[in-house]
């Protein structure tokens, strides 16, 4: 590399640095304030209608974190309020009528990994690469409480744990990930299976709840 085009690429690597400590600024200054959470809130994410609002599709790019190859189809429900974070890879797809929700915790997707139709991915929750969820997949990591009670379920709050779906994972048609669970690289989940623990890798996992099979 020349000295001229290692200057650029320096200076290019400096503004993207930049960029991104800009953004975790702003996202800083809107968690700590309520009040601009709860605007956000109702601007982005439409309590009454599933249709993504229309600017909503067209601003989420200038705060969310997507790879230039990576295609989120127009019909998905981004509630991706800025103050999360929420990052998609190198050509990775979320196909029409998903849901991706990261209001309580940040939703990361890793390159060449593929989030199938009518699938809902709520944060927190960290999907690695080459990653492939058929239709109908539900993974949540956001549970109601409900311990109360003298208190209706919509007043007790949540809670959330982490969910990680390591590398090279398959997730069939219509199953289900529950909050705190790792799924471990190179493993395959049946479809329908409910999956409440967690799965070591080269695991094939069927069942409600899923249990390890056999190994891959």
């Amino acid at each position: 590399m020349t000295g001229k085009n290692a200057t650029f690429a320096h200076r290019n690597n400096k503004s993207e640095e930049k960029l991104l400590m800009d953004k975790e600024t702003l996202r800083n200054h809107i968690v700590n304030s309520a009040r601009l959470k709860r605007i956000i809130d109702l601007l982005i994410m439409n309590q009454k209608l599933t249709r993504p609002r229309w600017y909503v599709r067209l601003l989420a790019p200038l705060y969310q974190q997507r790879a230039w190859s990576a295609k989120i189809y127009g019909s998905v429900r981004m509630d991706t309020p800025p103050y999360r974070r929420f990052v998609i890879g190198k050509r990775s797809v979320v196909e029409s009528y998903s849901c991706v929700n990261n209001a309580v915790g940040d939703v990361v997707i890793g390159d060449h990994t593929r989030i199938g139709l009518h699938s809902t991915v709520i944060g927190p929750v960290s999907i690695g690469s080459h990653v492939n969820l058929a239709q109908g997949v539900t993974v949540s990591a956001l549970n109601h409480n409900f311990s109360e009670t003298d208190k209706r379920i919509d007043e007790q709050g949540i809670t959330t744990r982490q969910i990680v779906i390591e590398d090279d994972v398959w997730i069939g048609t219509n199953a289900t990930v529950l909050a705190g669970v790792r799924i471990g690289s190179h493993s395959v989940i049946a479809a329908g299976a409910v999956v409440t623990h967690d799965i070591p890798p080269h695991s094939l996992a069927a069942g409600v709840p899923a249990q390890v099979k056999r190994k891959i």
